[in-house]
Formats: C-alpha cells, structure tokens, sequence
C-alpha cells in the first residue's frame, strides 16, 4: 500500500510539473495570450494606415484635385490663372 501511495504521490508530482514548468505549460500559453494581443494591437494600427493609404491612392488615380491639393502643399506649385502673393511682414 505504501508503494501504490507512493507511486501516486510521484506521478502526481510529474504531471503538475509538466503542466506549470513544461513546454506546454500554462505559463507558456499566458506568454504566448500575451504576444498575441500585441500582434493584434499592430495588425489593427496597420490596417487603419493600410485603409488611409487605399483611400489616398483611389484619390489620387480617380480625381485631379487630389493632385492639385498635394501639388500646392508640398511643392508650392500655383495654378495657370492665379497669381502667387508673398506677403513679409
């Protein structure tokens, strides 16, 4: 009976261990629950940039005033019939 108990008492011991201390353990599946919120958290940052860039190419194969508006913006560039005011103080 001693050994039975015994016995018992050890592989009780051997199955805890895998299952807080092995590769599959609960530790390990909290780490990687953890890793997986953080992928979804980027995924979900680079869909919304992926969404505005979409919108930003539709825009700008579909429309000229798109083309326009970044033409003034970033280049400086004026239309054909409007004259260009630098006012200094």
């Amino acid at each position: 009976m001693k050994l039975l108990n015994g016995l018992l008492v050890l592989l009780i011991i051997l199955f805890q261990s895998q299952l807080w201390l092995g590769d599959s353990s609960v530790r390990a599946l909290n780490l990687l629950e953890v890793d997986l919120d953080t992928q979804k958290a980027n995924n979900d940052e680079l869909e919304a940039r992926n969404t505005q860039l979409e919108i930003e190419v539709l825009d700008l194969k579909n429309g000229l005033e798109a083309v326009e508006e970044r033409a003034r913006a970033e280049l400086g560039m004026i239309g054909e019939r409007e004259t260009f005011y630098l006012i200094i103080d």
